[in-house]
């Protein structure tokens, strides 16, 4: 009887090849998730939805008097809501923290995502949530006398959300750069600074003269101008430079860090 010698079969090593998913790996499942994660966040949902429309309040409806007039209050009102977007995307961009925090963002290098996919989605998120607190706050002025026209509100809303976007970025280049326990601790004060240098918690008029000129220079001056612009036609090419300078600044902030902190895995 005769015995077929054994035969090699190399294995396939297409099989063993990993794939690269569409987009780099972006997944909107995977949108949704975080979007929920962060929404389920109380402390957030506080700085975002209560206290835009507490400060409204007390900077608009609580002191307004016969200097004030619709003008004024809907500036207040645009001004409080381009707070809460900042803020909103700045703790959604943060939030990457955690992920690295609990070894997440280096697990993902296992895996075909690449860091512009990964970046791309947190922006997704976090600008998910600046459009719900932009319109929380428009709901909440448009119940309490701020009148504008549909074209106004519309336009109001889509460049204070638009605007939000460097916030988004910034938020993410903190997220990296600080440990996770520290993140909004230190991110907090900047905004409060950033937000008056943008003449939304004081006019910038009231700055000295020196303050008004390194307010030029921060990411807040440009979308200050921009989310206002609609209502008031006030807008320069140096405010919507800086919006998209800042921009670029911290995603490709953002970007280096993540290679850089997930290069060992």
């Amino acid at each position: 009887m005769t015995i077929a010698p054994a035969v090699a079969v190399a294995p396939d090593l297409r099989d063993d090849v990993r794939r690269v998913p569409p987009l780099g790996g972006f997944n909107i499942t995977a949108i949704a998730l975080d979007l929920r994660r962060v929404l389920r966040n109380r402390r957030t949902l506080m700085f975002t939805l209560i206290f835009p429309n507490l400060f409204f309040y007390l900077f608009g409806l609580a002191g307004r008097g016969p200097r004030g007039g619709p003008g004024t209050l809907a500036i207040v009102m645009l001004n409080m809501a381009a707070y809460g977007a900042m803020v909103a995307t700045t703790s959604g961009g943060a939030a990457v923290s955690l992920d690295r925090n609990l070894g997440w963002s280096r697990q993902l290098r296992l895996t075909p995502l690449s860091p512009s996919a990964y970046i791309a989605m947190k922006v997704v998120v976090s600008m998910a949530v600046a459009a719900i607190s932009l319109c929380s706050t428009y709901t909440f002025g448009a119940f309490n006398g701020v009148h504008l026209t549909p074209a106004q509100w519309v336009l109001c809303a889509l460049s204070s959300w638009a605007a939000s976007l460097v916030f988004a970025a910034f938020g993410l280049f903190m997220g990296f750069l600080l440990p996770s326990e520290n993140v909004m601790q230190f991110v907090g004060p900047m905004l409060a600074v950033m937000a008056m240098f943008g003449g939304i918690l004081v006019p910038l008029q009231a700055l000295p003269q020196t303050l008004q000129s390194i307010a030029r220079f921060t990411p807040m001056f440009g979308v200050g101008q921009v989310a206002r612009a609609p209502l008031t036609g006030e807008i320069t090419a140096w405010a919507i430079g800086a919006v998209i300078i800042w921009t670029v600044v911290f995603g490709v902030g953002a970007m280096t860090l993540f290679r850089r902190d997930t290069a060992r895995v």
